[in-house]
């Protein structure tokens, strides 16, 4: 019976994740080593295409409507009163430095409304329209779903300012209850946080208005519903109104405690045996780094596969011979014949149907139009490039542009395609052709790293002079270190398909094929497999392949 109840635990959870499983991290300005405020966001679906979506500040009439289509679908869900100012969003940044993500927790399916008109995607890309900070979001928030309904399930949202950042957990009431119940908690400065497709607030401090924000029915409704019976101090809105499953824990939490690992592993290794079904001791919602993260640290922590750890996705047999670190779905799966055992994948903050990703840097003492810089990619953040986006640019780069492509439509000027095409190759052939992608996705990151504070101090002195050369010089940078990185990746695909054509290994001396006297191509190396594949193929076949008489050629 326990095994039964851990398969229909198992299906319900992978029930929440079939559409969107994404990762957030949230480092406050007093953890990060710039004393930025940060968050990240993977947005990951086999259905989402990578762009970059962009909305310009604009005025409208009094009176006017908006018009509301579920981000996931493009279902039309109705239409909700319009405000006479909106601001420039690009991506999931503001011109004002505020930026919101989120993760899918799901949740009790009976509180869908589906009678709501504002699923979570609108949620987030209205609200940065409407909004200048991270407390002023979550009342905007807030304020849409109490009014128009909310369509979504359950939802974990990552909502930063340049001196804030706050997690908001909220589900709806299901039909018939306009409305959500939610709460929202702030992470201490000094701090980071993180989550992962599961609601992490568990208790609520209901006299400190500074760090918590919550519905006015959040515990009300809970009883309502007969979720709880105790008294207010004890109430857990994770555990009440997503409970915890080993699912939950294995596919979710272990995404944020691999983060936490590699920001305190003194800290995080406590959690392992939570992670791995061992224990019920919860992790924190937040955590002390052991030292102070800069924007490259998340961007390497968002492209982690449990490496050096456990749950090391390179190191076992589903790896293959080339140490891959992806599985293909289905994330859980059983064995023909058995009905009884249900195996699962492990699920990395680094996947292959990541549609975009990023990393939001939130800056204080500079000027709105620069404050926010989204550090954006497409595709896998394992292989991706992260590339620098001033929040108050007037033009999105072609190769991020919403049209140009989709899921049905190739394009040779599409970032999402490109990056795919170079990492699908890299799928193949993993620790051989991987290195390569990572030697060309450094040396442009380090190329940002050192032209965006030079680009900065262009910025700073012309806002003070000529905003109209200013907005043209944040433009046309972003523009440039965009369409910059697309020729670098496709000249990276082609070099990888001459590389590795065949199964060999031609030979490489800086940077240029190597020929030999005659001016052909030098015969390419033929390296095979590894030791421990070797052994395993020999240990399932036996005699069967063993070279009989004098060894052959």
């Amino acid at each position: 019976m326990k095994r039964l109840l851990t398969i229909l635990i198992l299906s319900y959870t992978m029930g929440q994740l079939h559409t969107h499983a994404c990762t957030n991290f949230l480092i406050t300005k007093g953890a990060s080593s710039d004393g930025t405020t940060m968050i990240s966001y993977a947005a990951d679906s086999h259905v989402l295409y990578g762009e970059l979506y962009f909305w310009p500040a604009a005025d409208y009439p009094k009176g006017s409507k908006l018009k509301v289509y579920e981000w996931d679908t493009g279902k039309f869900l109705g239409e909700i009163d319009q405000v006479e100012h909106t601001y420039q969003v690009t991506g999931n940044l503001n011109e004002y430095g505020l930026s919101i993500g989120e993760t899918t927790y799901g949740g009790r399916h009976e509180l869908v409304d589906t009678t709501g008109i504002v699923d979570y995607g609108s949620l987030m890309y209205i609200t940065l329209q409407r909004a200048k900070t991270a407390r002023e979001a979550i009342q905007v928030m807030s304020d849409l779903v109490e009014k128009y309904g909310y369509y979504s399930s359950g939802e974990s949202f990552s909502i930063a300012d340049p001196n804030e950042a706050w997690i908001m957990e909220m589900i709806g009431k299901g039909p018939g209850n306009t409305g959500a119940v939610w709460v929202a908690q702030r992470i201490p400065d000094g701090f980071i946080s993180a989550h992962a497709n599961q609601a992490r607030i568990t208790t609520i401090d209901f006299k400190d208005s500074d760090n918590f924000m919550y519905s006015k029915d959040v515990v009300k409704f809970a009883k309502k519903m007969n979720y709880f019976d105790g008294e207010k101090e004890e109430f857990s809105f994770s555990d009440v109104y997503a409970p915890l499953d080993y699912g939950a824990i294995r596919f979710c939490e272990a995404r944020v405690w691999s983060f936490f690992n590699m920001a305190n592993p003194e800290v995080a290794q406590k959690y392992l045996p939570y992670i791995e079904g061992n224990s019920n001791e919860r992790m924190p919602l937040y955590i002390k780094p052991a030292k102070k993260l800069s924007y490259r640290d998340v961007q390497h922590m968002m492209r982690d596969h449990f490496e050096g750890t456990p749950l090391d996705m390179t190191t076992d047999i589903g790896a293959g011979p080339f140490s891959c670190p992806y599985r293909w779905r289905p994330l859980t799966w059983q064995l023909k014949n058995d009905t009884v055992n249900t195996y699962f994948n492990e699920r990395a903050i680094a996947t292959q149907q990541t549609g975009f990703s990023f990393i939001a840097q939130l800056r204080d003492n500079v000027p709105d139009p620069i404050k926010g810089v989204l550090w954006f990619g497409v595709d896998d953040a394992a292989s991706n490039v992260y590339v620098p986006i001033y929040g108050g640019i007037k033009e999105v780069p072609e190769c991020f542009k919403v049209g140009n492509g989709n899921l049905l439509e190739f394009s040779w000027t599409s970032a999402f395609w490109i990056f795919n095409w170079v990492s699908n190759m890299a799928y193949t052939r993993y620790s051989n052709i991987q290195p390569d992608v990572e030697k060309v996705q450094t040396d442009l990151e380090n190329q940002f790293e050192k032209s965006l504070p030079q680009m900065d101090a262009i910025a700073m002195d012309l806002y003070k002079k000529d905003k109209d050369e200013f907005y043209k010089q944040i433009t046309n940078y972003s523009l440039a270190v965009s369409e910059n990185t697309l020729k670098r990746w496709k000249d990276l695909g082609e070099f990888l398909m001459v590389k590795y054509i065949d199964g060999n290994i031609k030979k490489v001396k800086n940077g240029s094929f190597e020929r030999n006297e005659y001016g052909l191509p030098a015969s390419p190396d033929q390296p095979g497999y590894s030791n421990d594949y070797y052994k395993t193929v020999v240990k399932q076949t036996g005699d069967k392949l063993k070279m009989k008489g004098e060894a052959g050629h």
